[in-house]
């Protein structure tokens, strides 16, 4: 697993007698956009959350860059550049959109010893949340209410405020859900960006825009892992079809 940004090995969570995630090994490759997919109940966002730290693992181990981090919690995950998004929106609506990712970029660069400076005045919190919201493409932006931008505009800044603390891998969960298809060709098209110097891991339920994104498709059917390999391979895979995809 030397090659993987983050990866993990016999990752399992249960809870009391019920086992959400099994076994599961994956690697997140510097590059690539590994989708995770499954129906509702799969162990797909449990296994996200095992990942970013949010949730601790029942066994297996997790590694970034080849450090074992399976009982970091999750703020020492994230300075170390484990990023992620979540299914619902979590920005500050009332704060302007530059804001919400100054927070971000804040929250991973604190300077508890500047006493005297505001925090808002910091010009390295600022410098990185321009360039976060110009990756993001929400630079014309900057100024408007978080909470006045479309959903999808919402959802790209859920990715700008990810990208405010400099991550190498991004977790993103359901970065697509509610979107039309123009909303959705321009999260594509941001993701396919933020593939170099980024390993991703995306959950999705959009079959359509898995194939056209993901180079790397890993399915989950009740928490263990049925198919991983490419999108062509998990197409043709008659378990994935049988399983997943609801072909007979």
């Amino acid at each position: 697993m030397s090659a993987a940004l983050l990866a993990c090995e016999g990752l399992t969570r249960r809870f009391g007698g019920l086992t959400a995630v099994g076994n599961v090994a994956l690697q997140l490759l510097p590059g690539q956009v590994h989708a995770v997919i499954g129906t509702n109940g799969a162990g797909k966002s449990t296994l996200i959350n095992m990942l970013s730290g949010e949730l601790p693992a029942s066994a297996g181990r997790i590694l970034l860059g080849g450090e074992d981090i399976t009982a970091w919690p999750q703020a020492r995950r994230a300075r170390a550049g484990v990023g992620r998004s979540y299914q619902r929106t979590t920005i500050f609506p009332e704060f302007s959109v530059f804001e919400n990712a100054r927070l971000c970029a804040q929250a991973a660069h604190a300077r508890p010893w500047a006493l005297w400076q505001s925090a808002a005045d910091c010009a390295e919190s600022g410098r990185i949340a321009r360039d976060a919201l110009a990756a993001a493409g929400l630079a014309e932006f900057a100024e408007r209410p978080a909470g006045a931008l479309s959903h999808g505009g919402k959802r790209q800044l859920e990715i700008a405020m990810c990208l405010a603390t400099e991550p190498r891998v991004l977790l993103l969960d359901e970065p697509l859900a509610g979107m039309g298809s123009e909303e959705t060709d321009r999260m594509l098209a941001l993701l396919a960006q933020l593939r170099t110097g980024h390993a991703i891991l995306l959950v999705e339920h959009d079959m359509d825009a898995v194939f056209r994104i993901a180079d790397r498709i890993t399915v989950m059917v009740n928490g263990e892992v049925i198919a991983s390999d490419t999108p062509a391979a998990i197409r043709s895979n008659r378990d994935v079809q049988v399983a997943y995809l609801g072909e007979h």
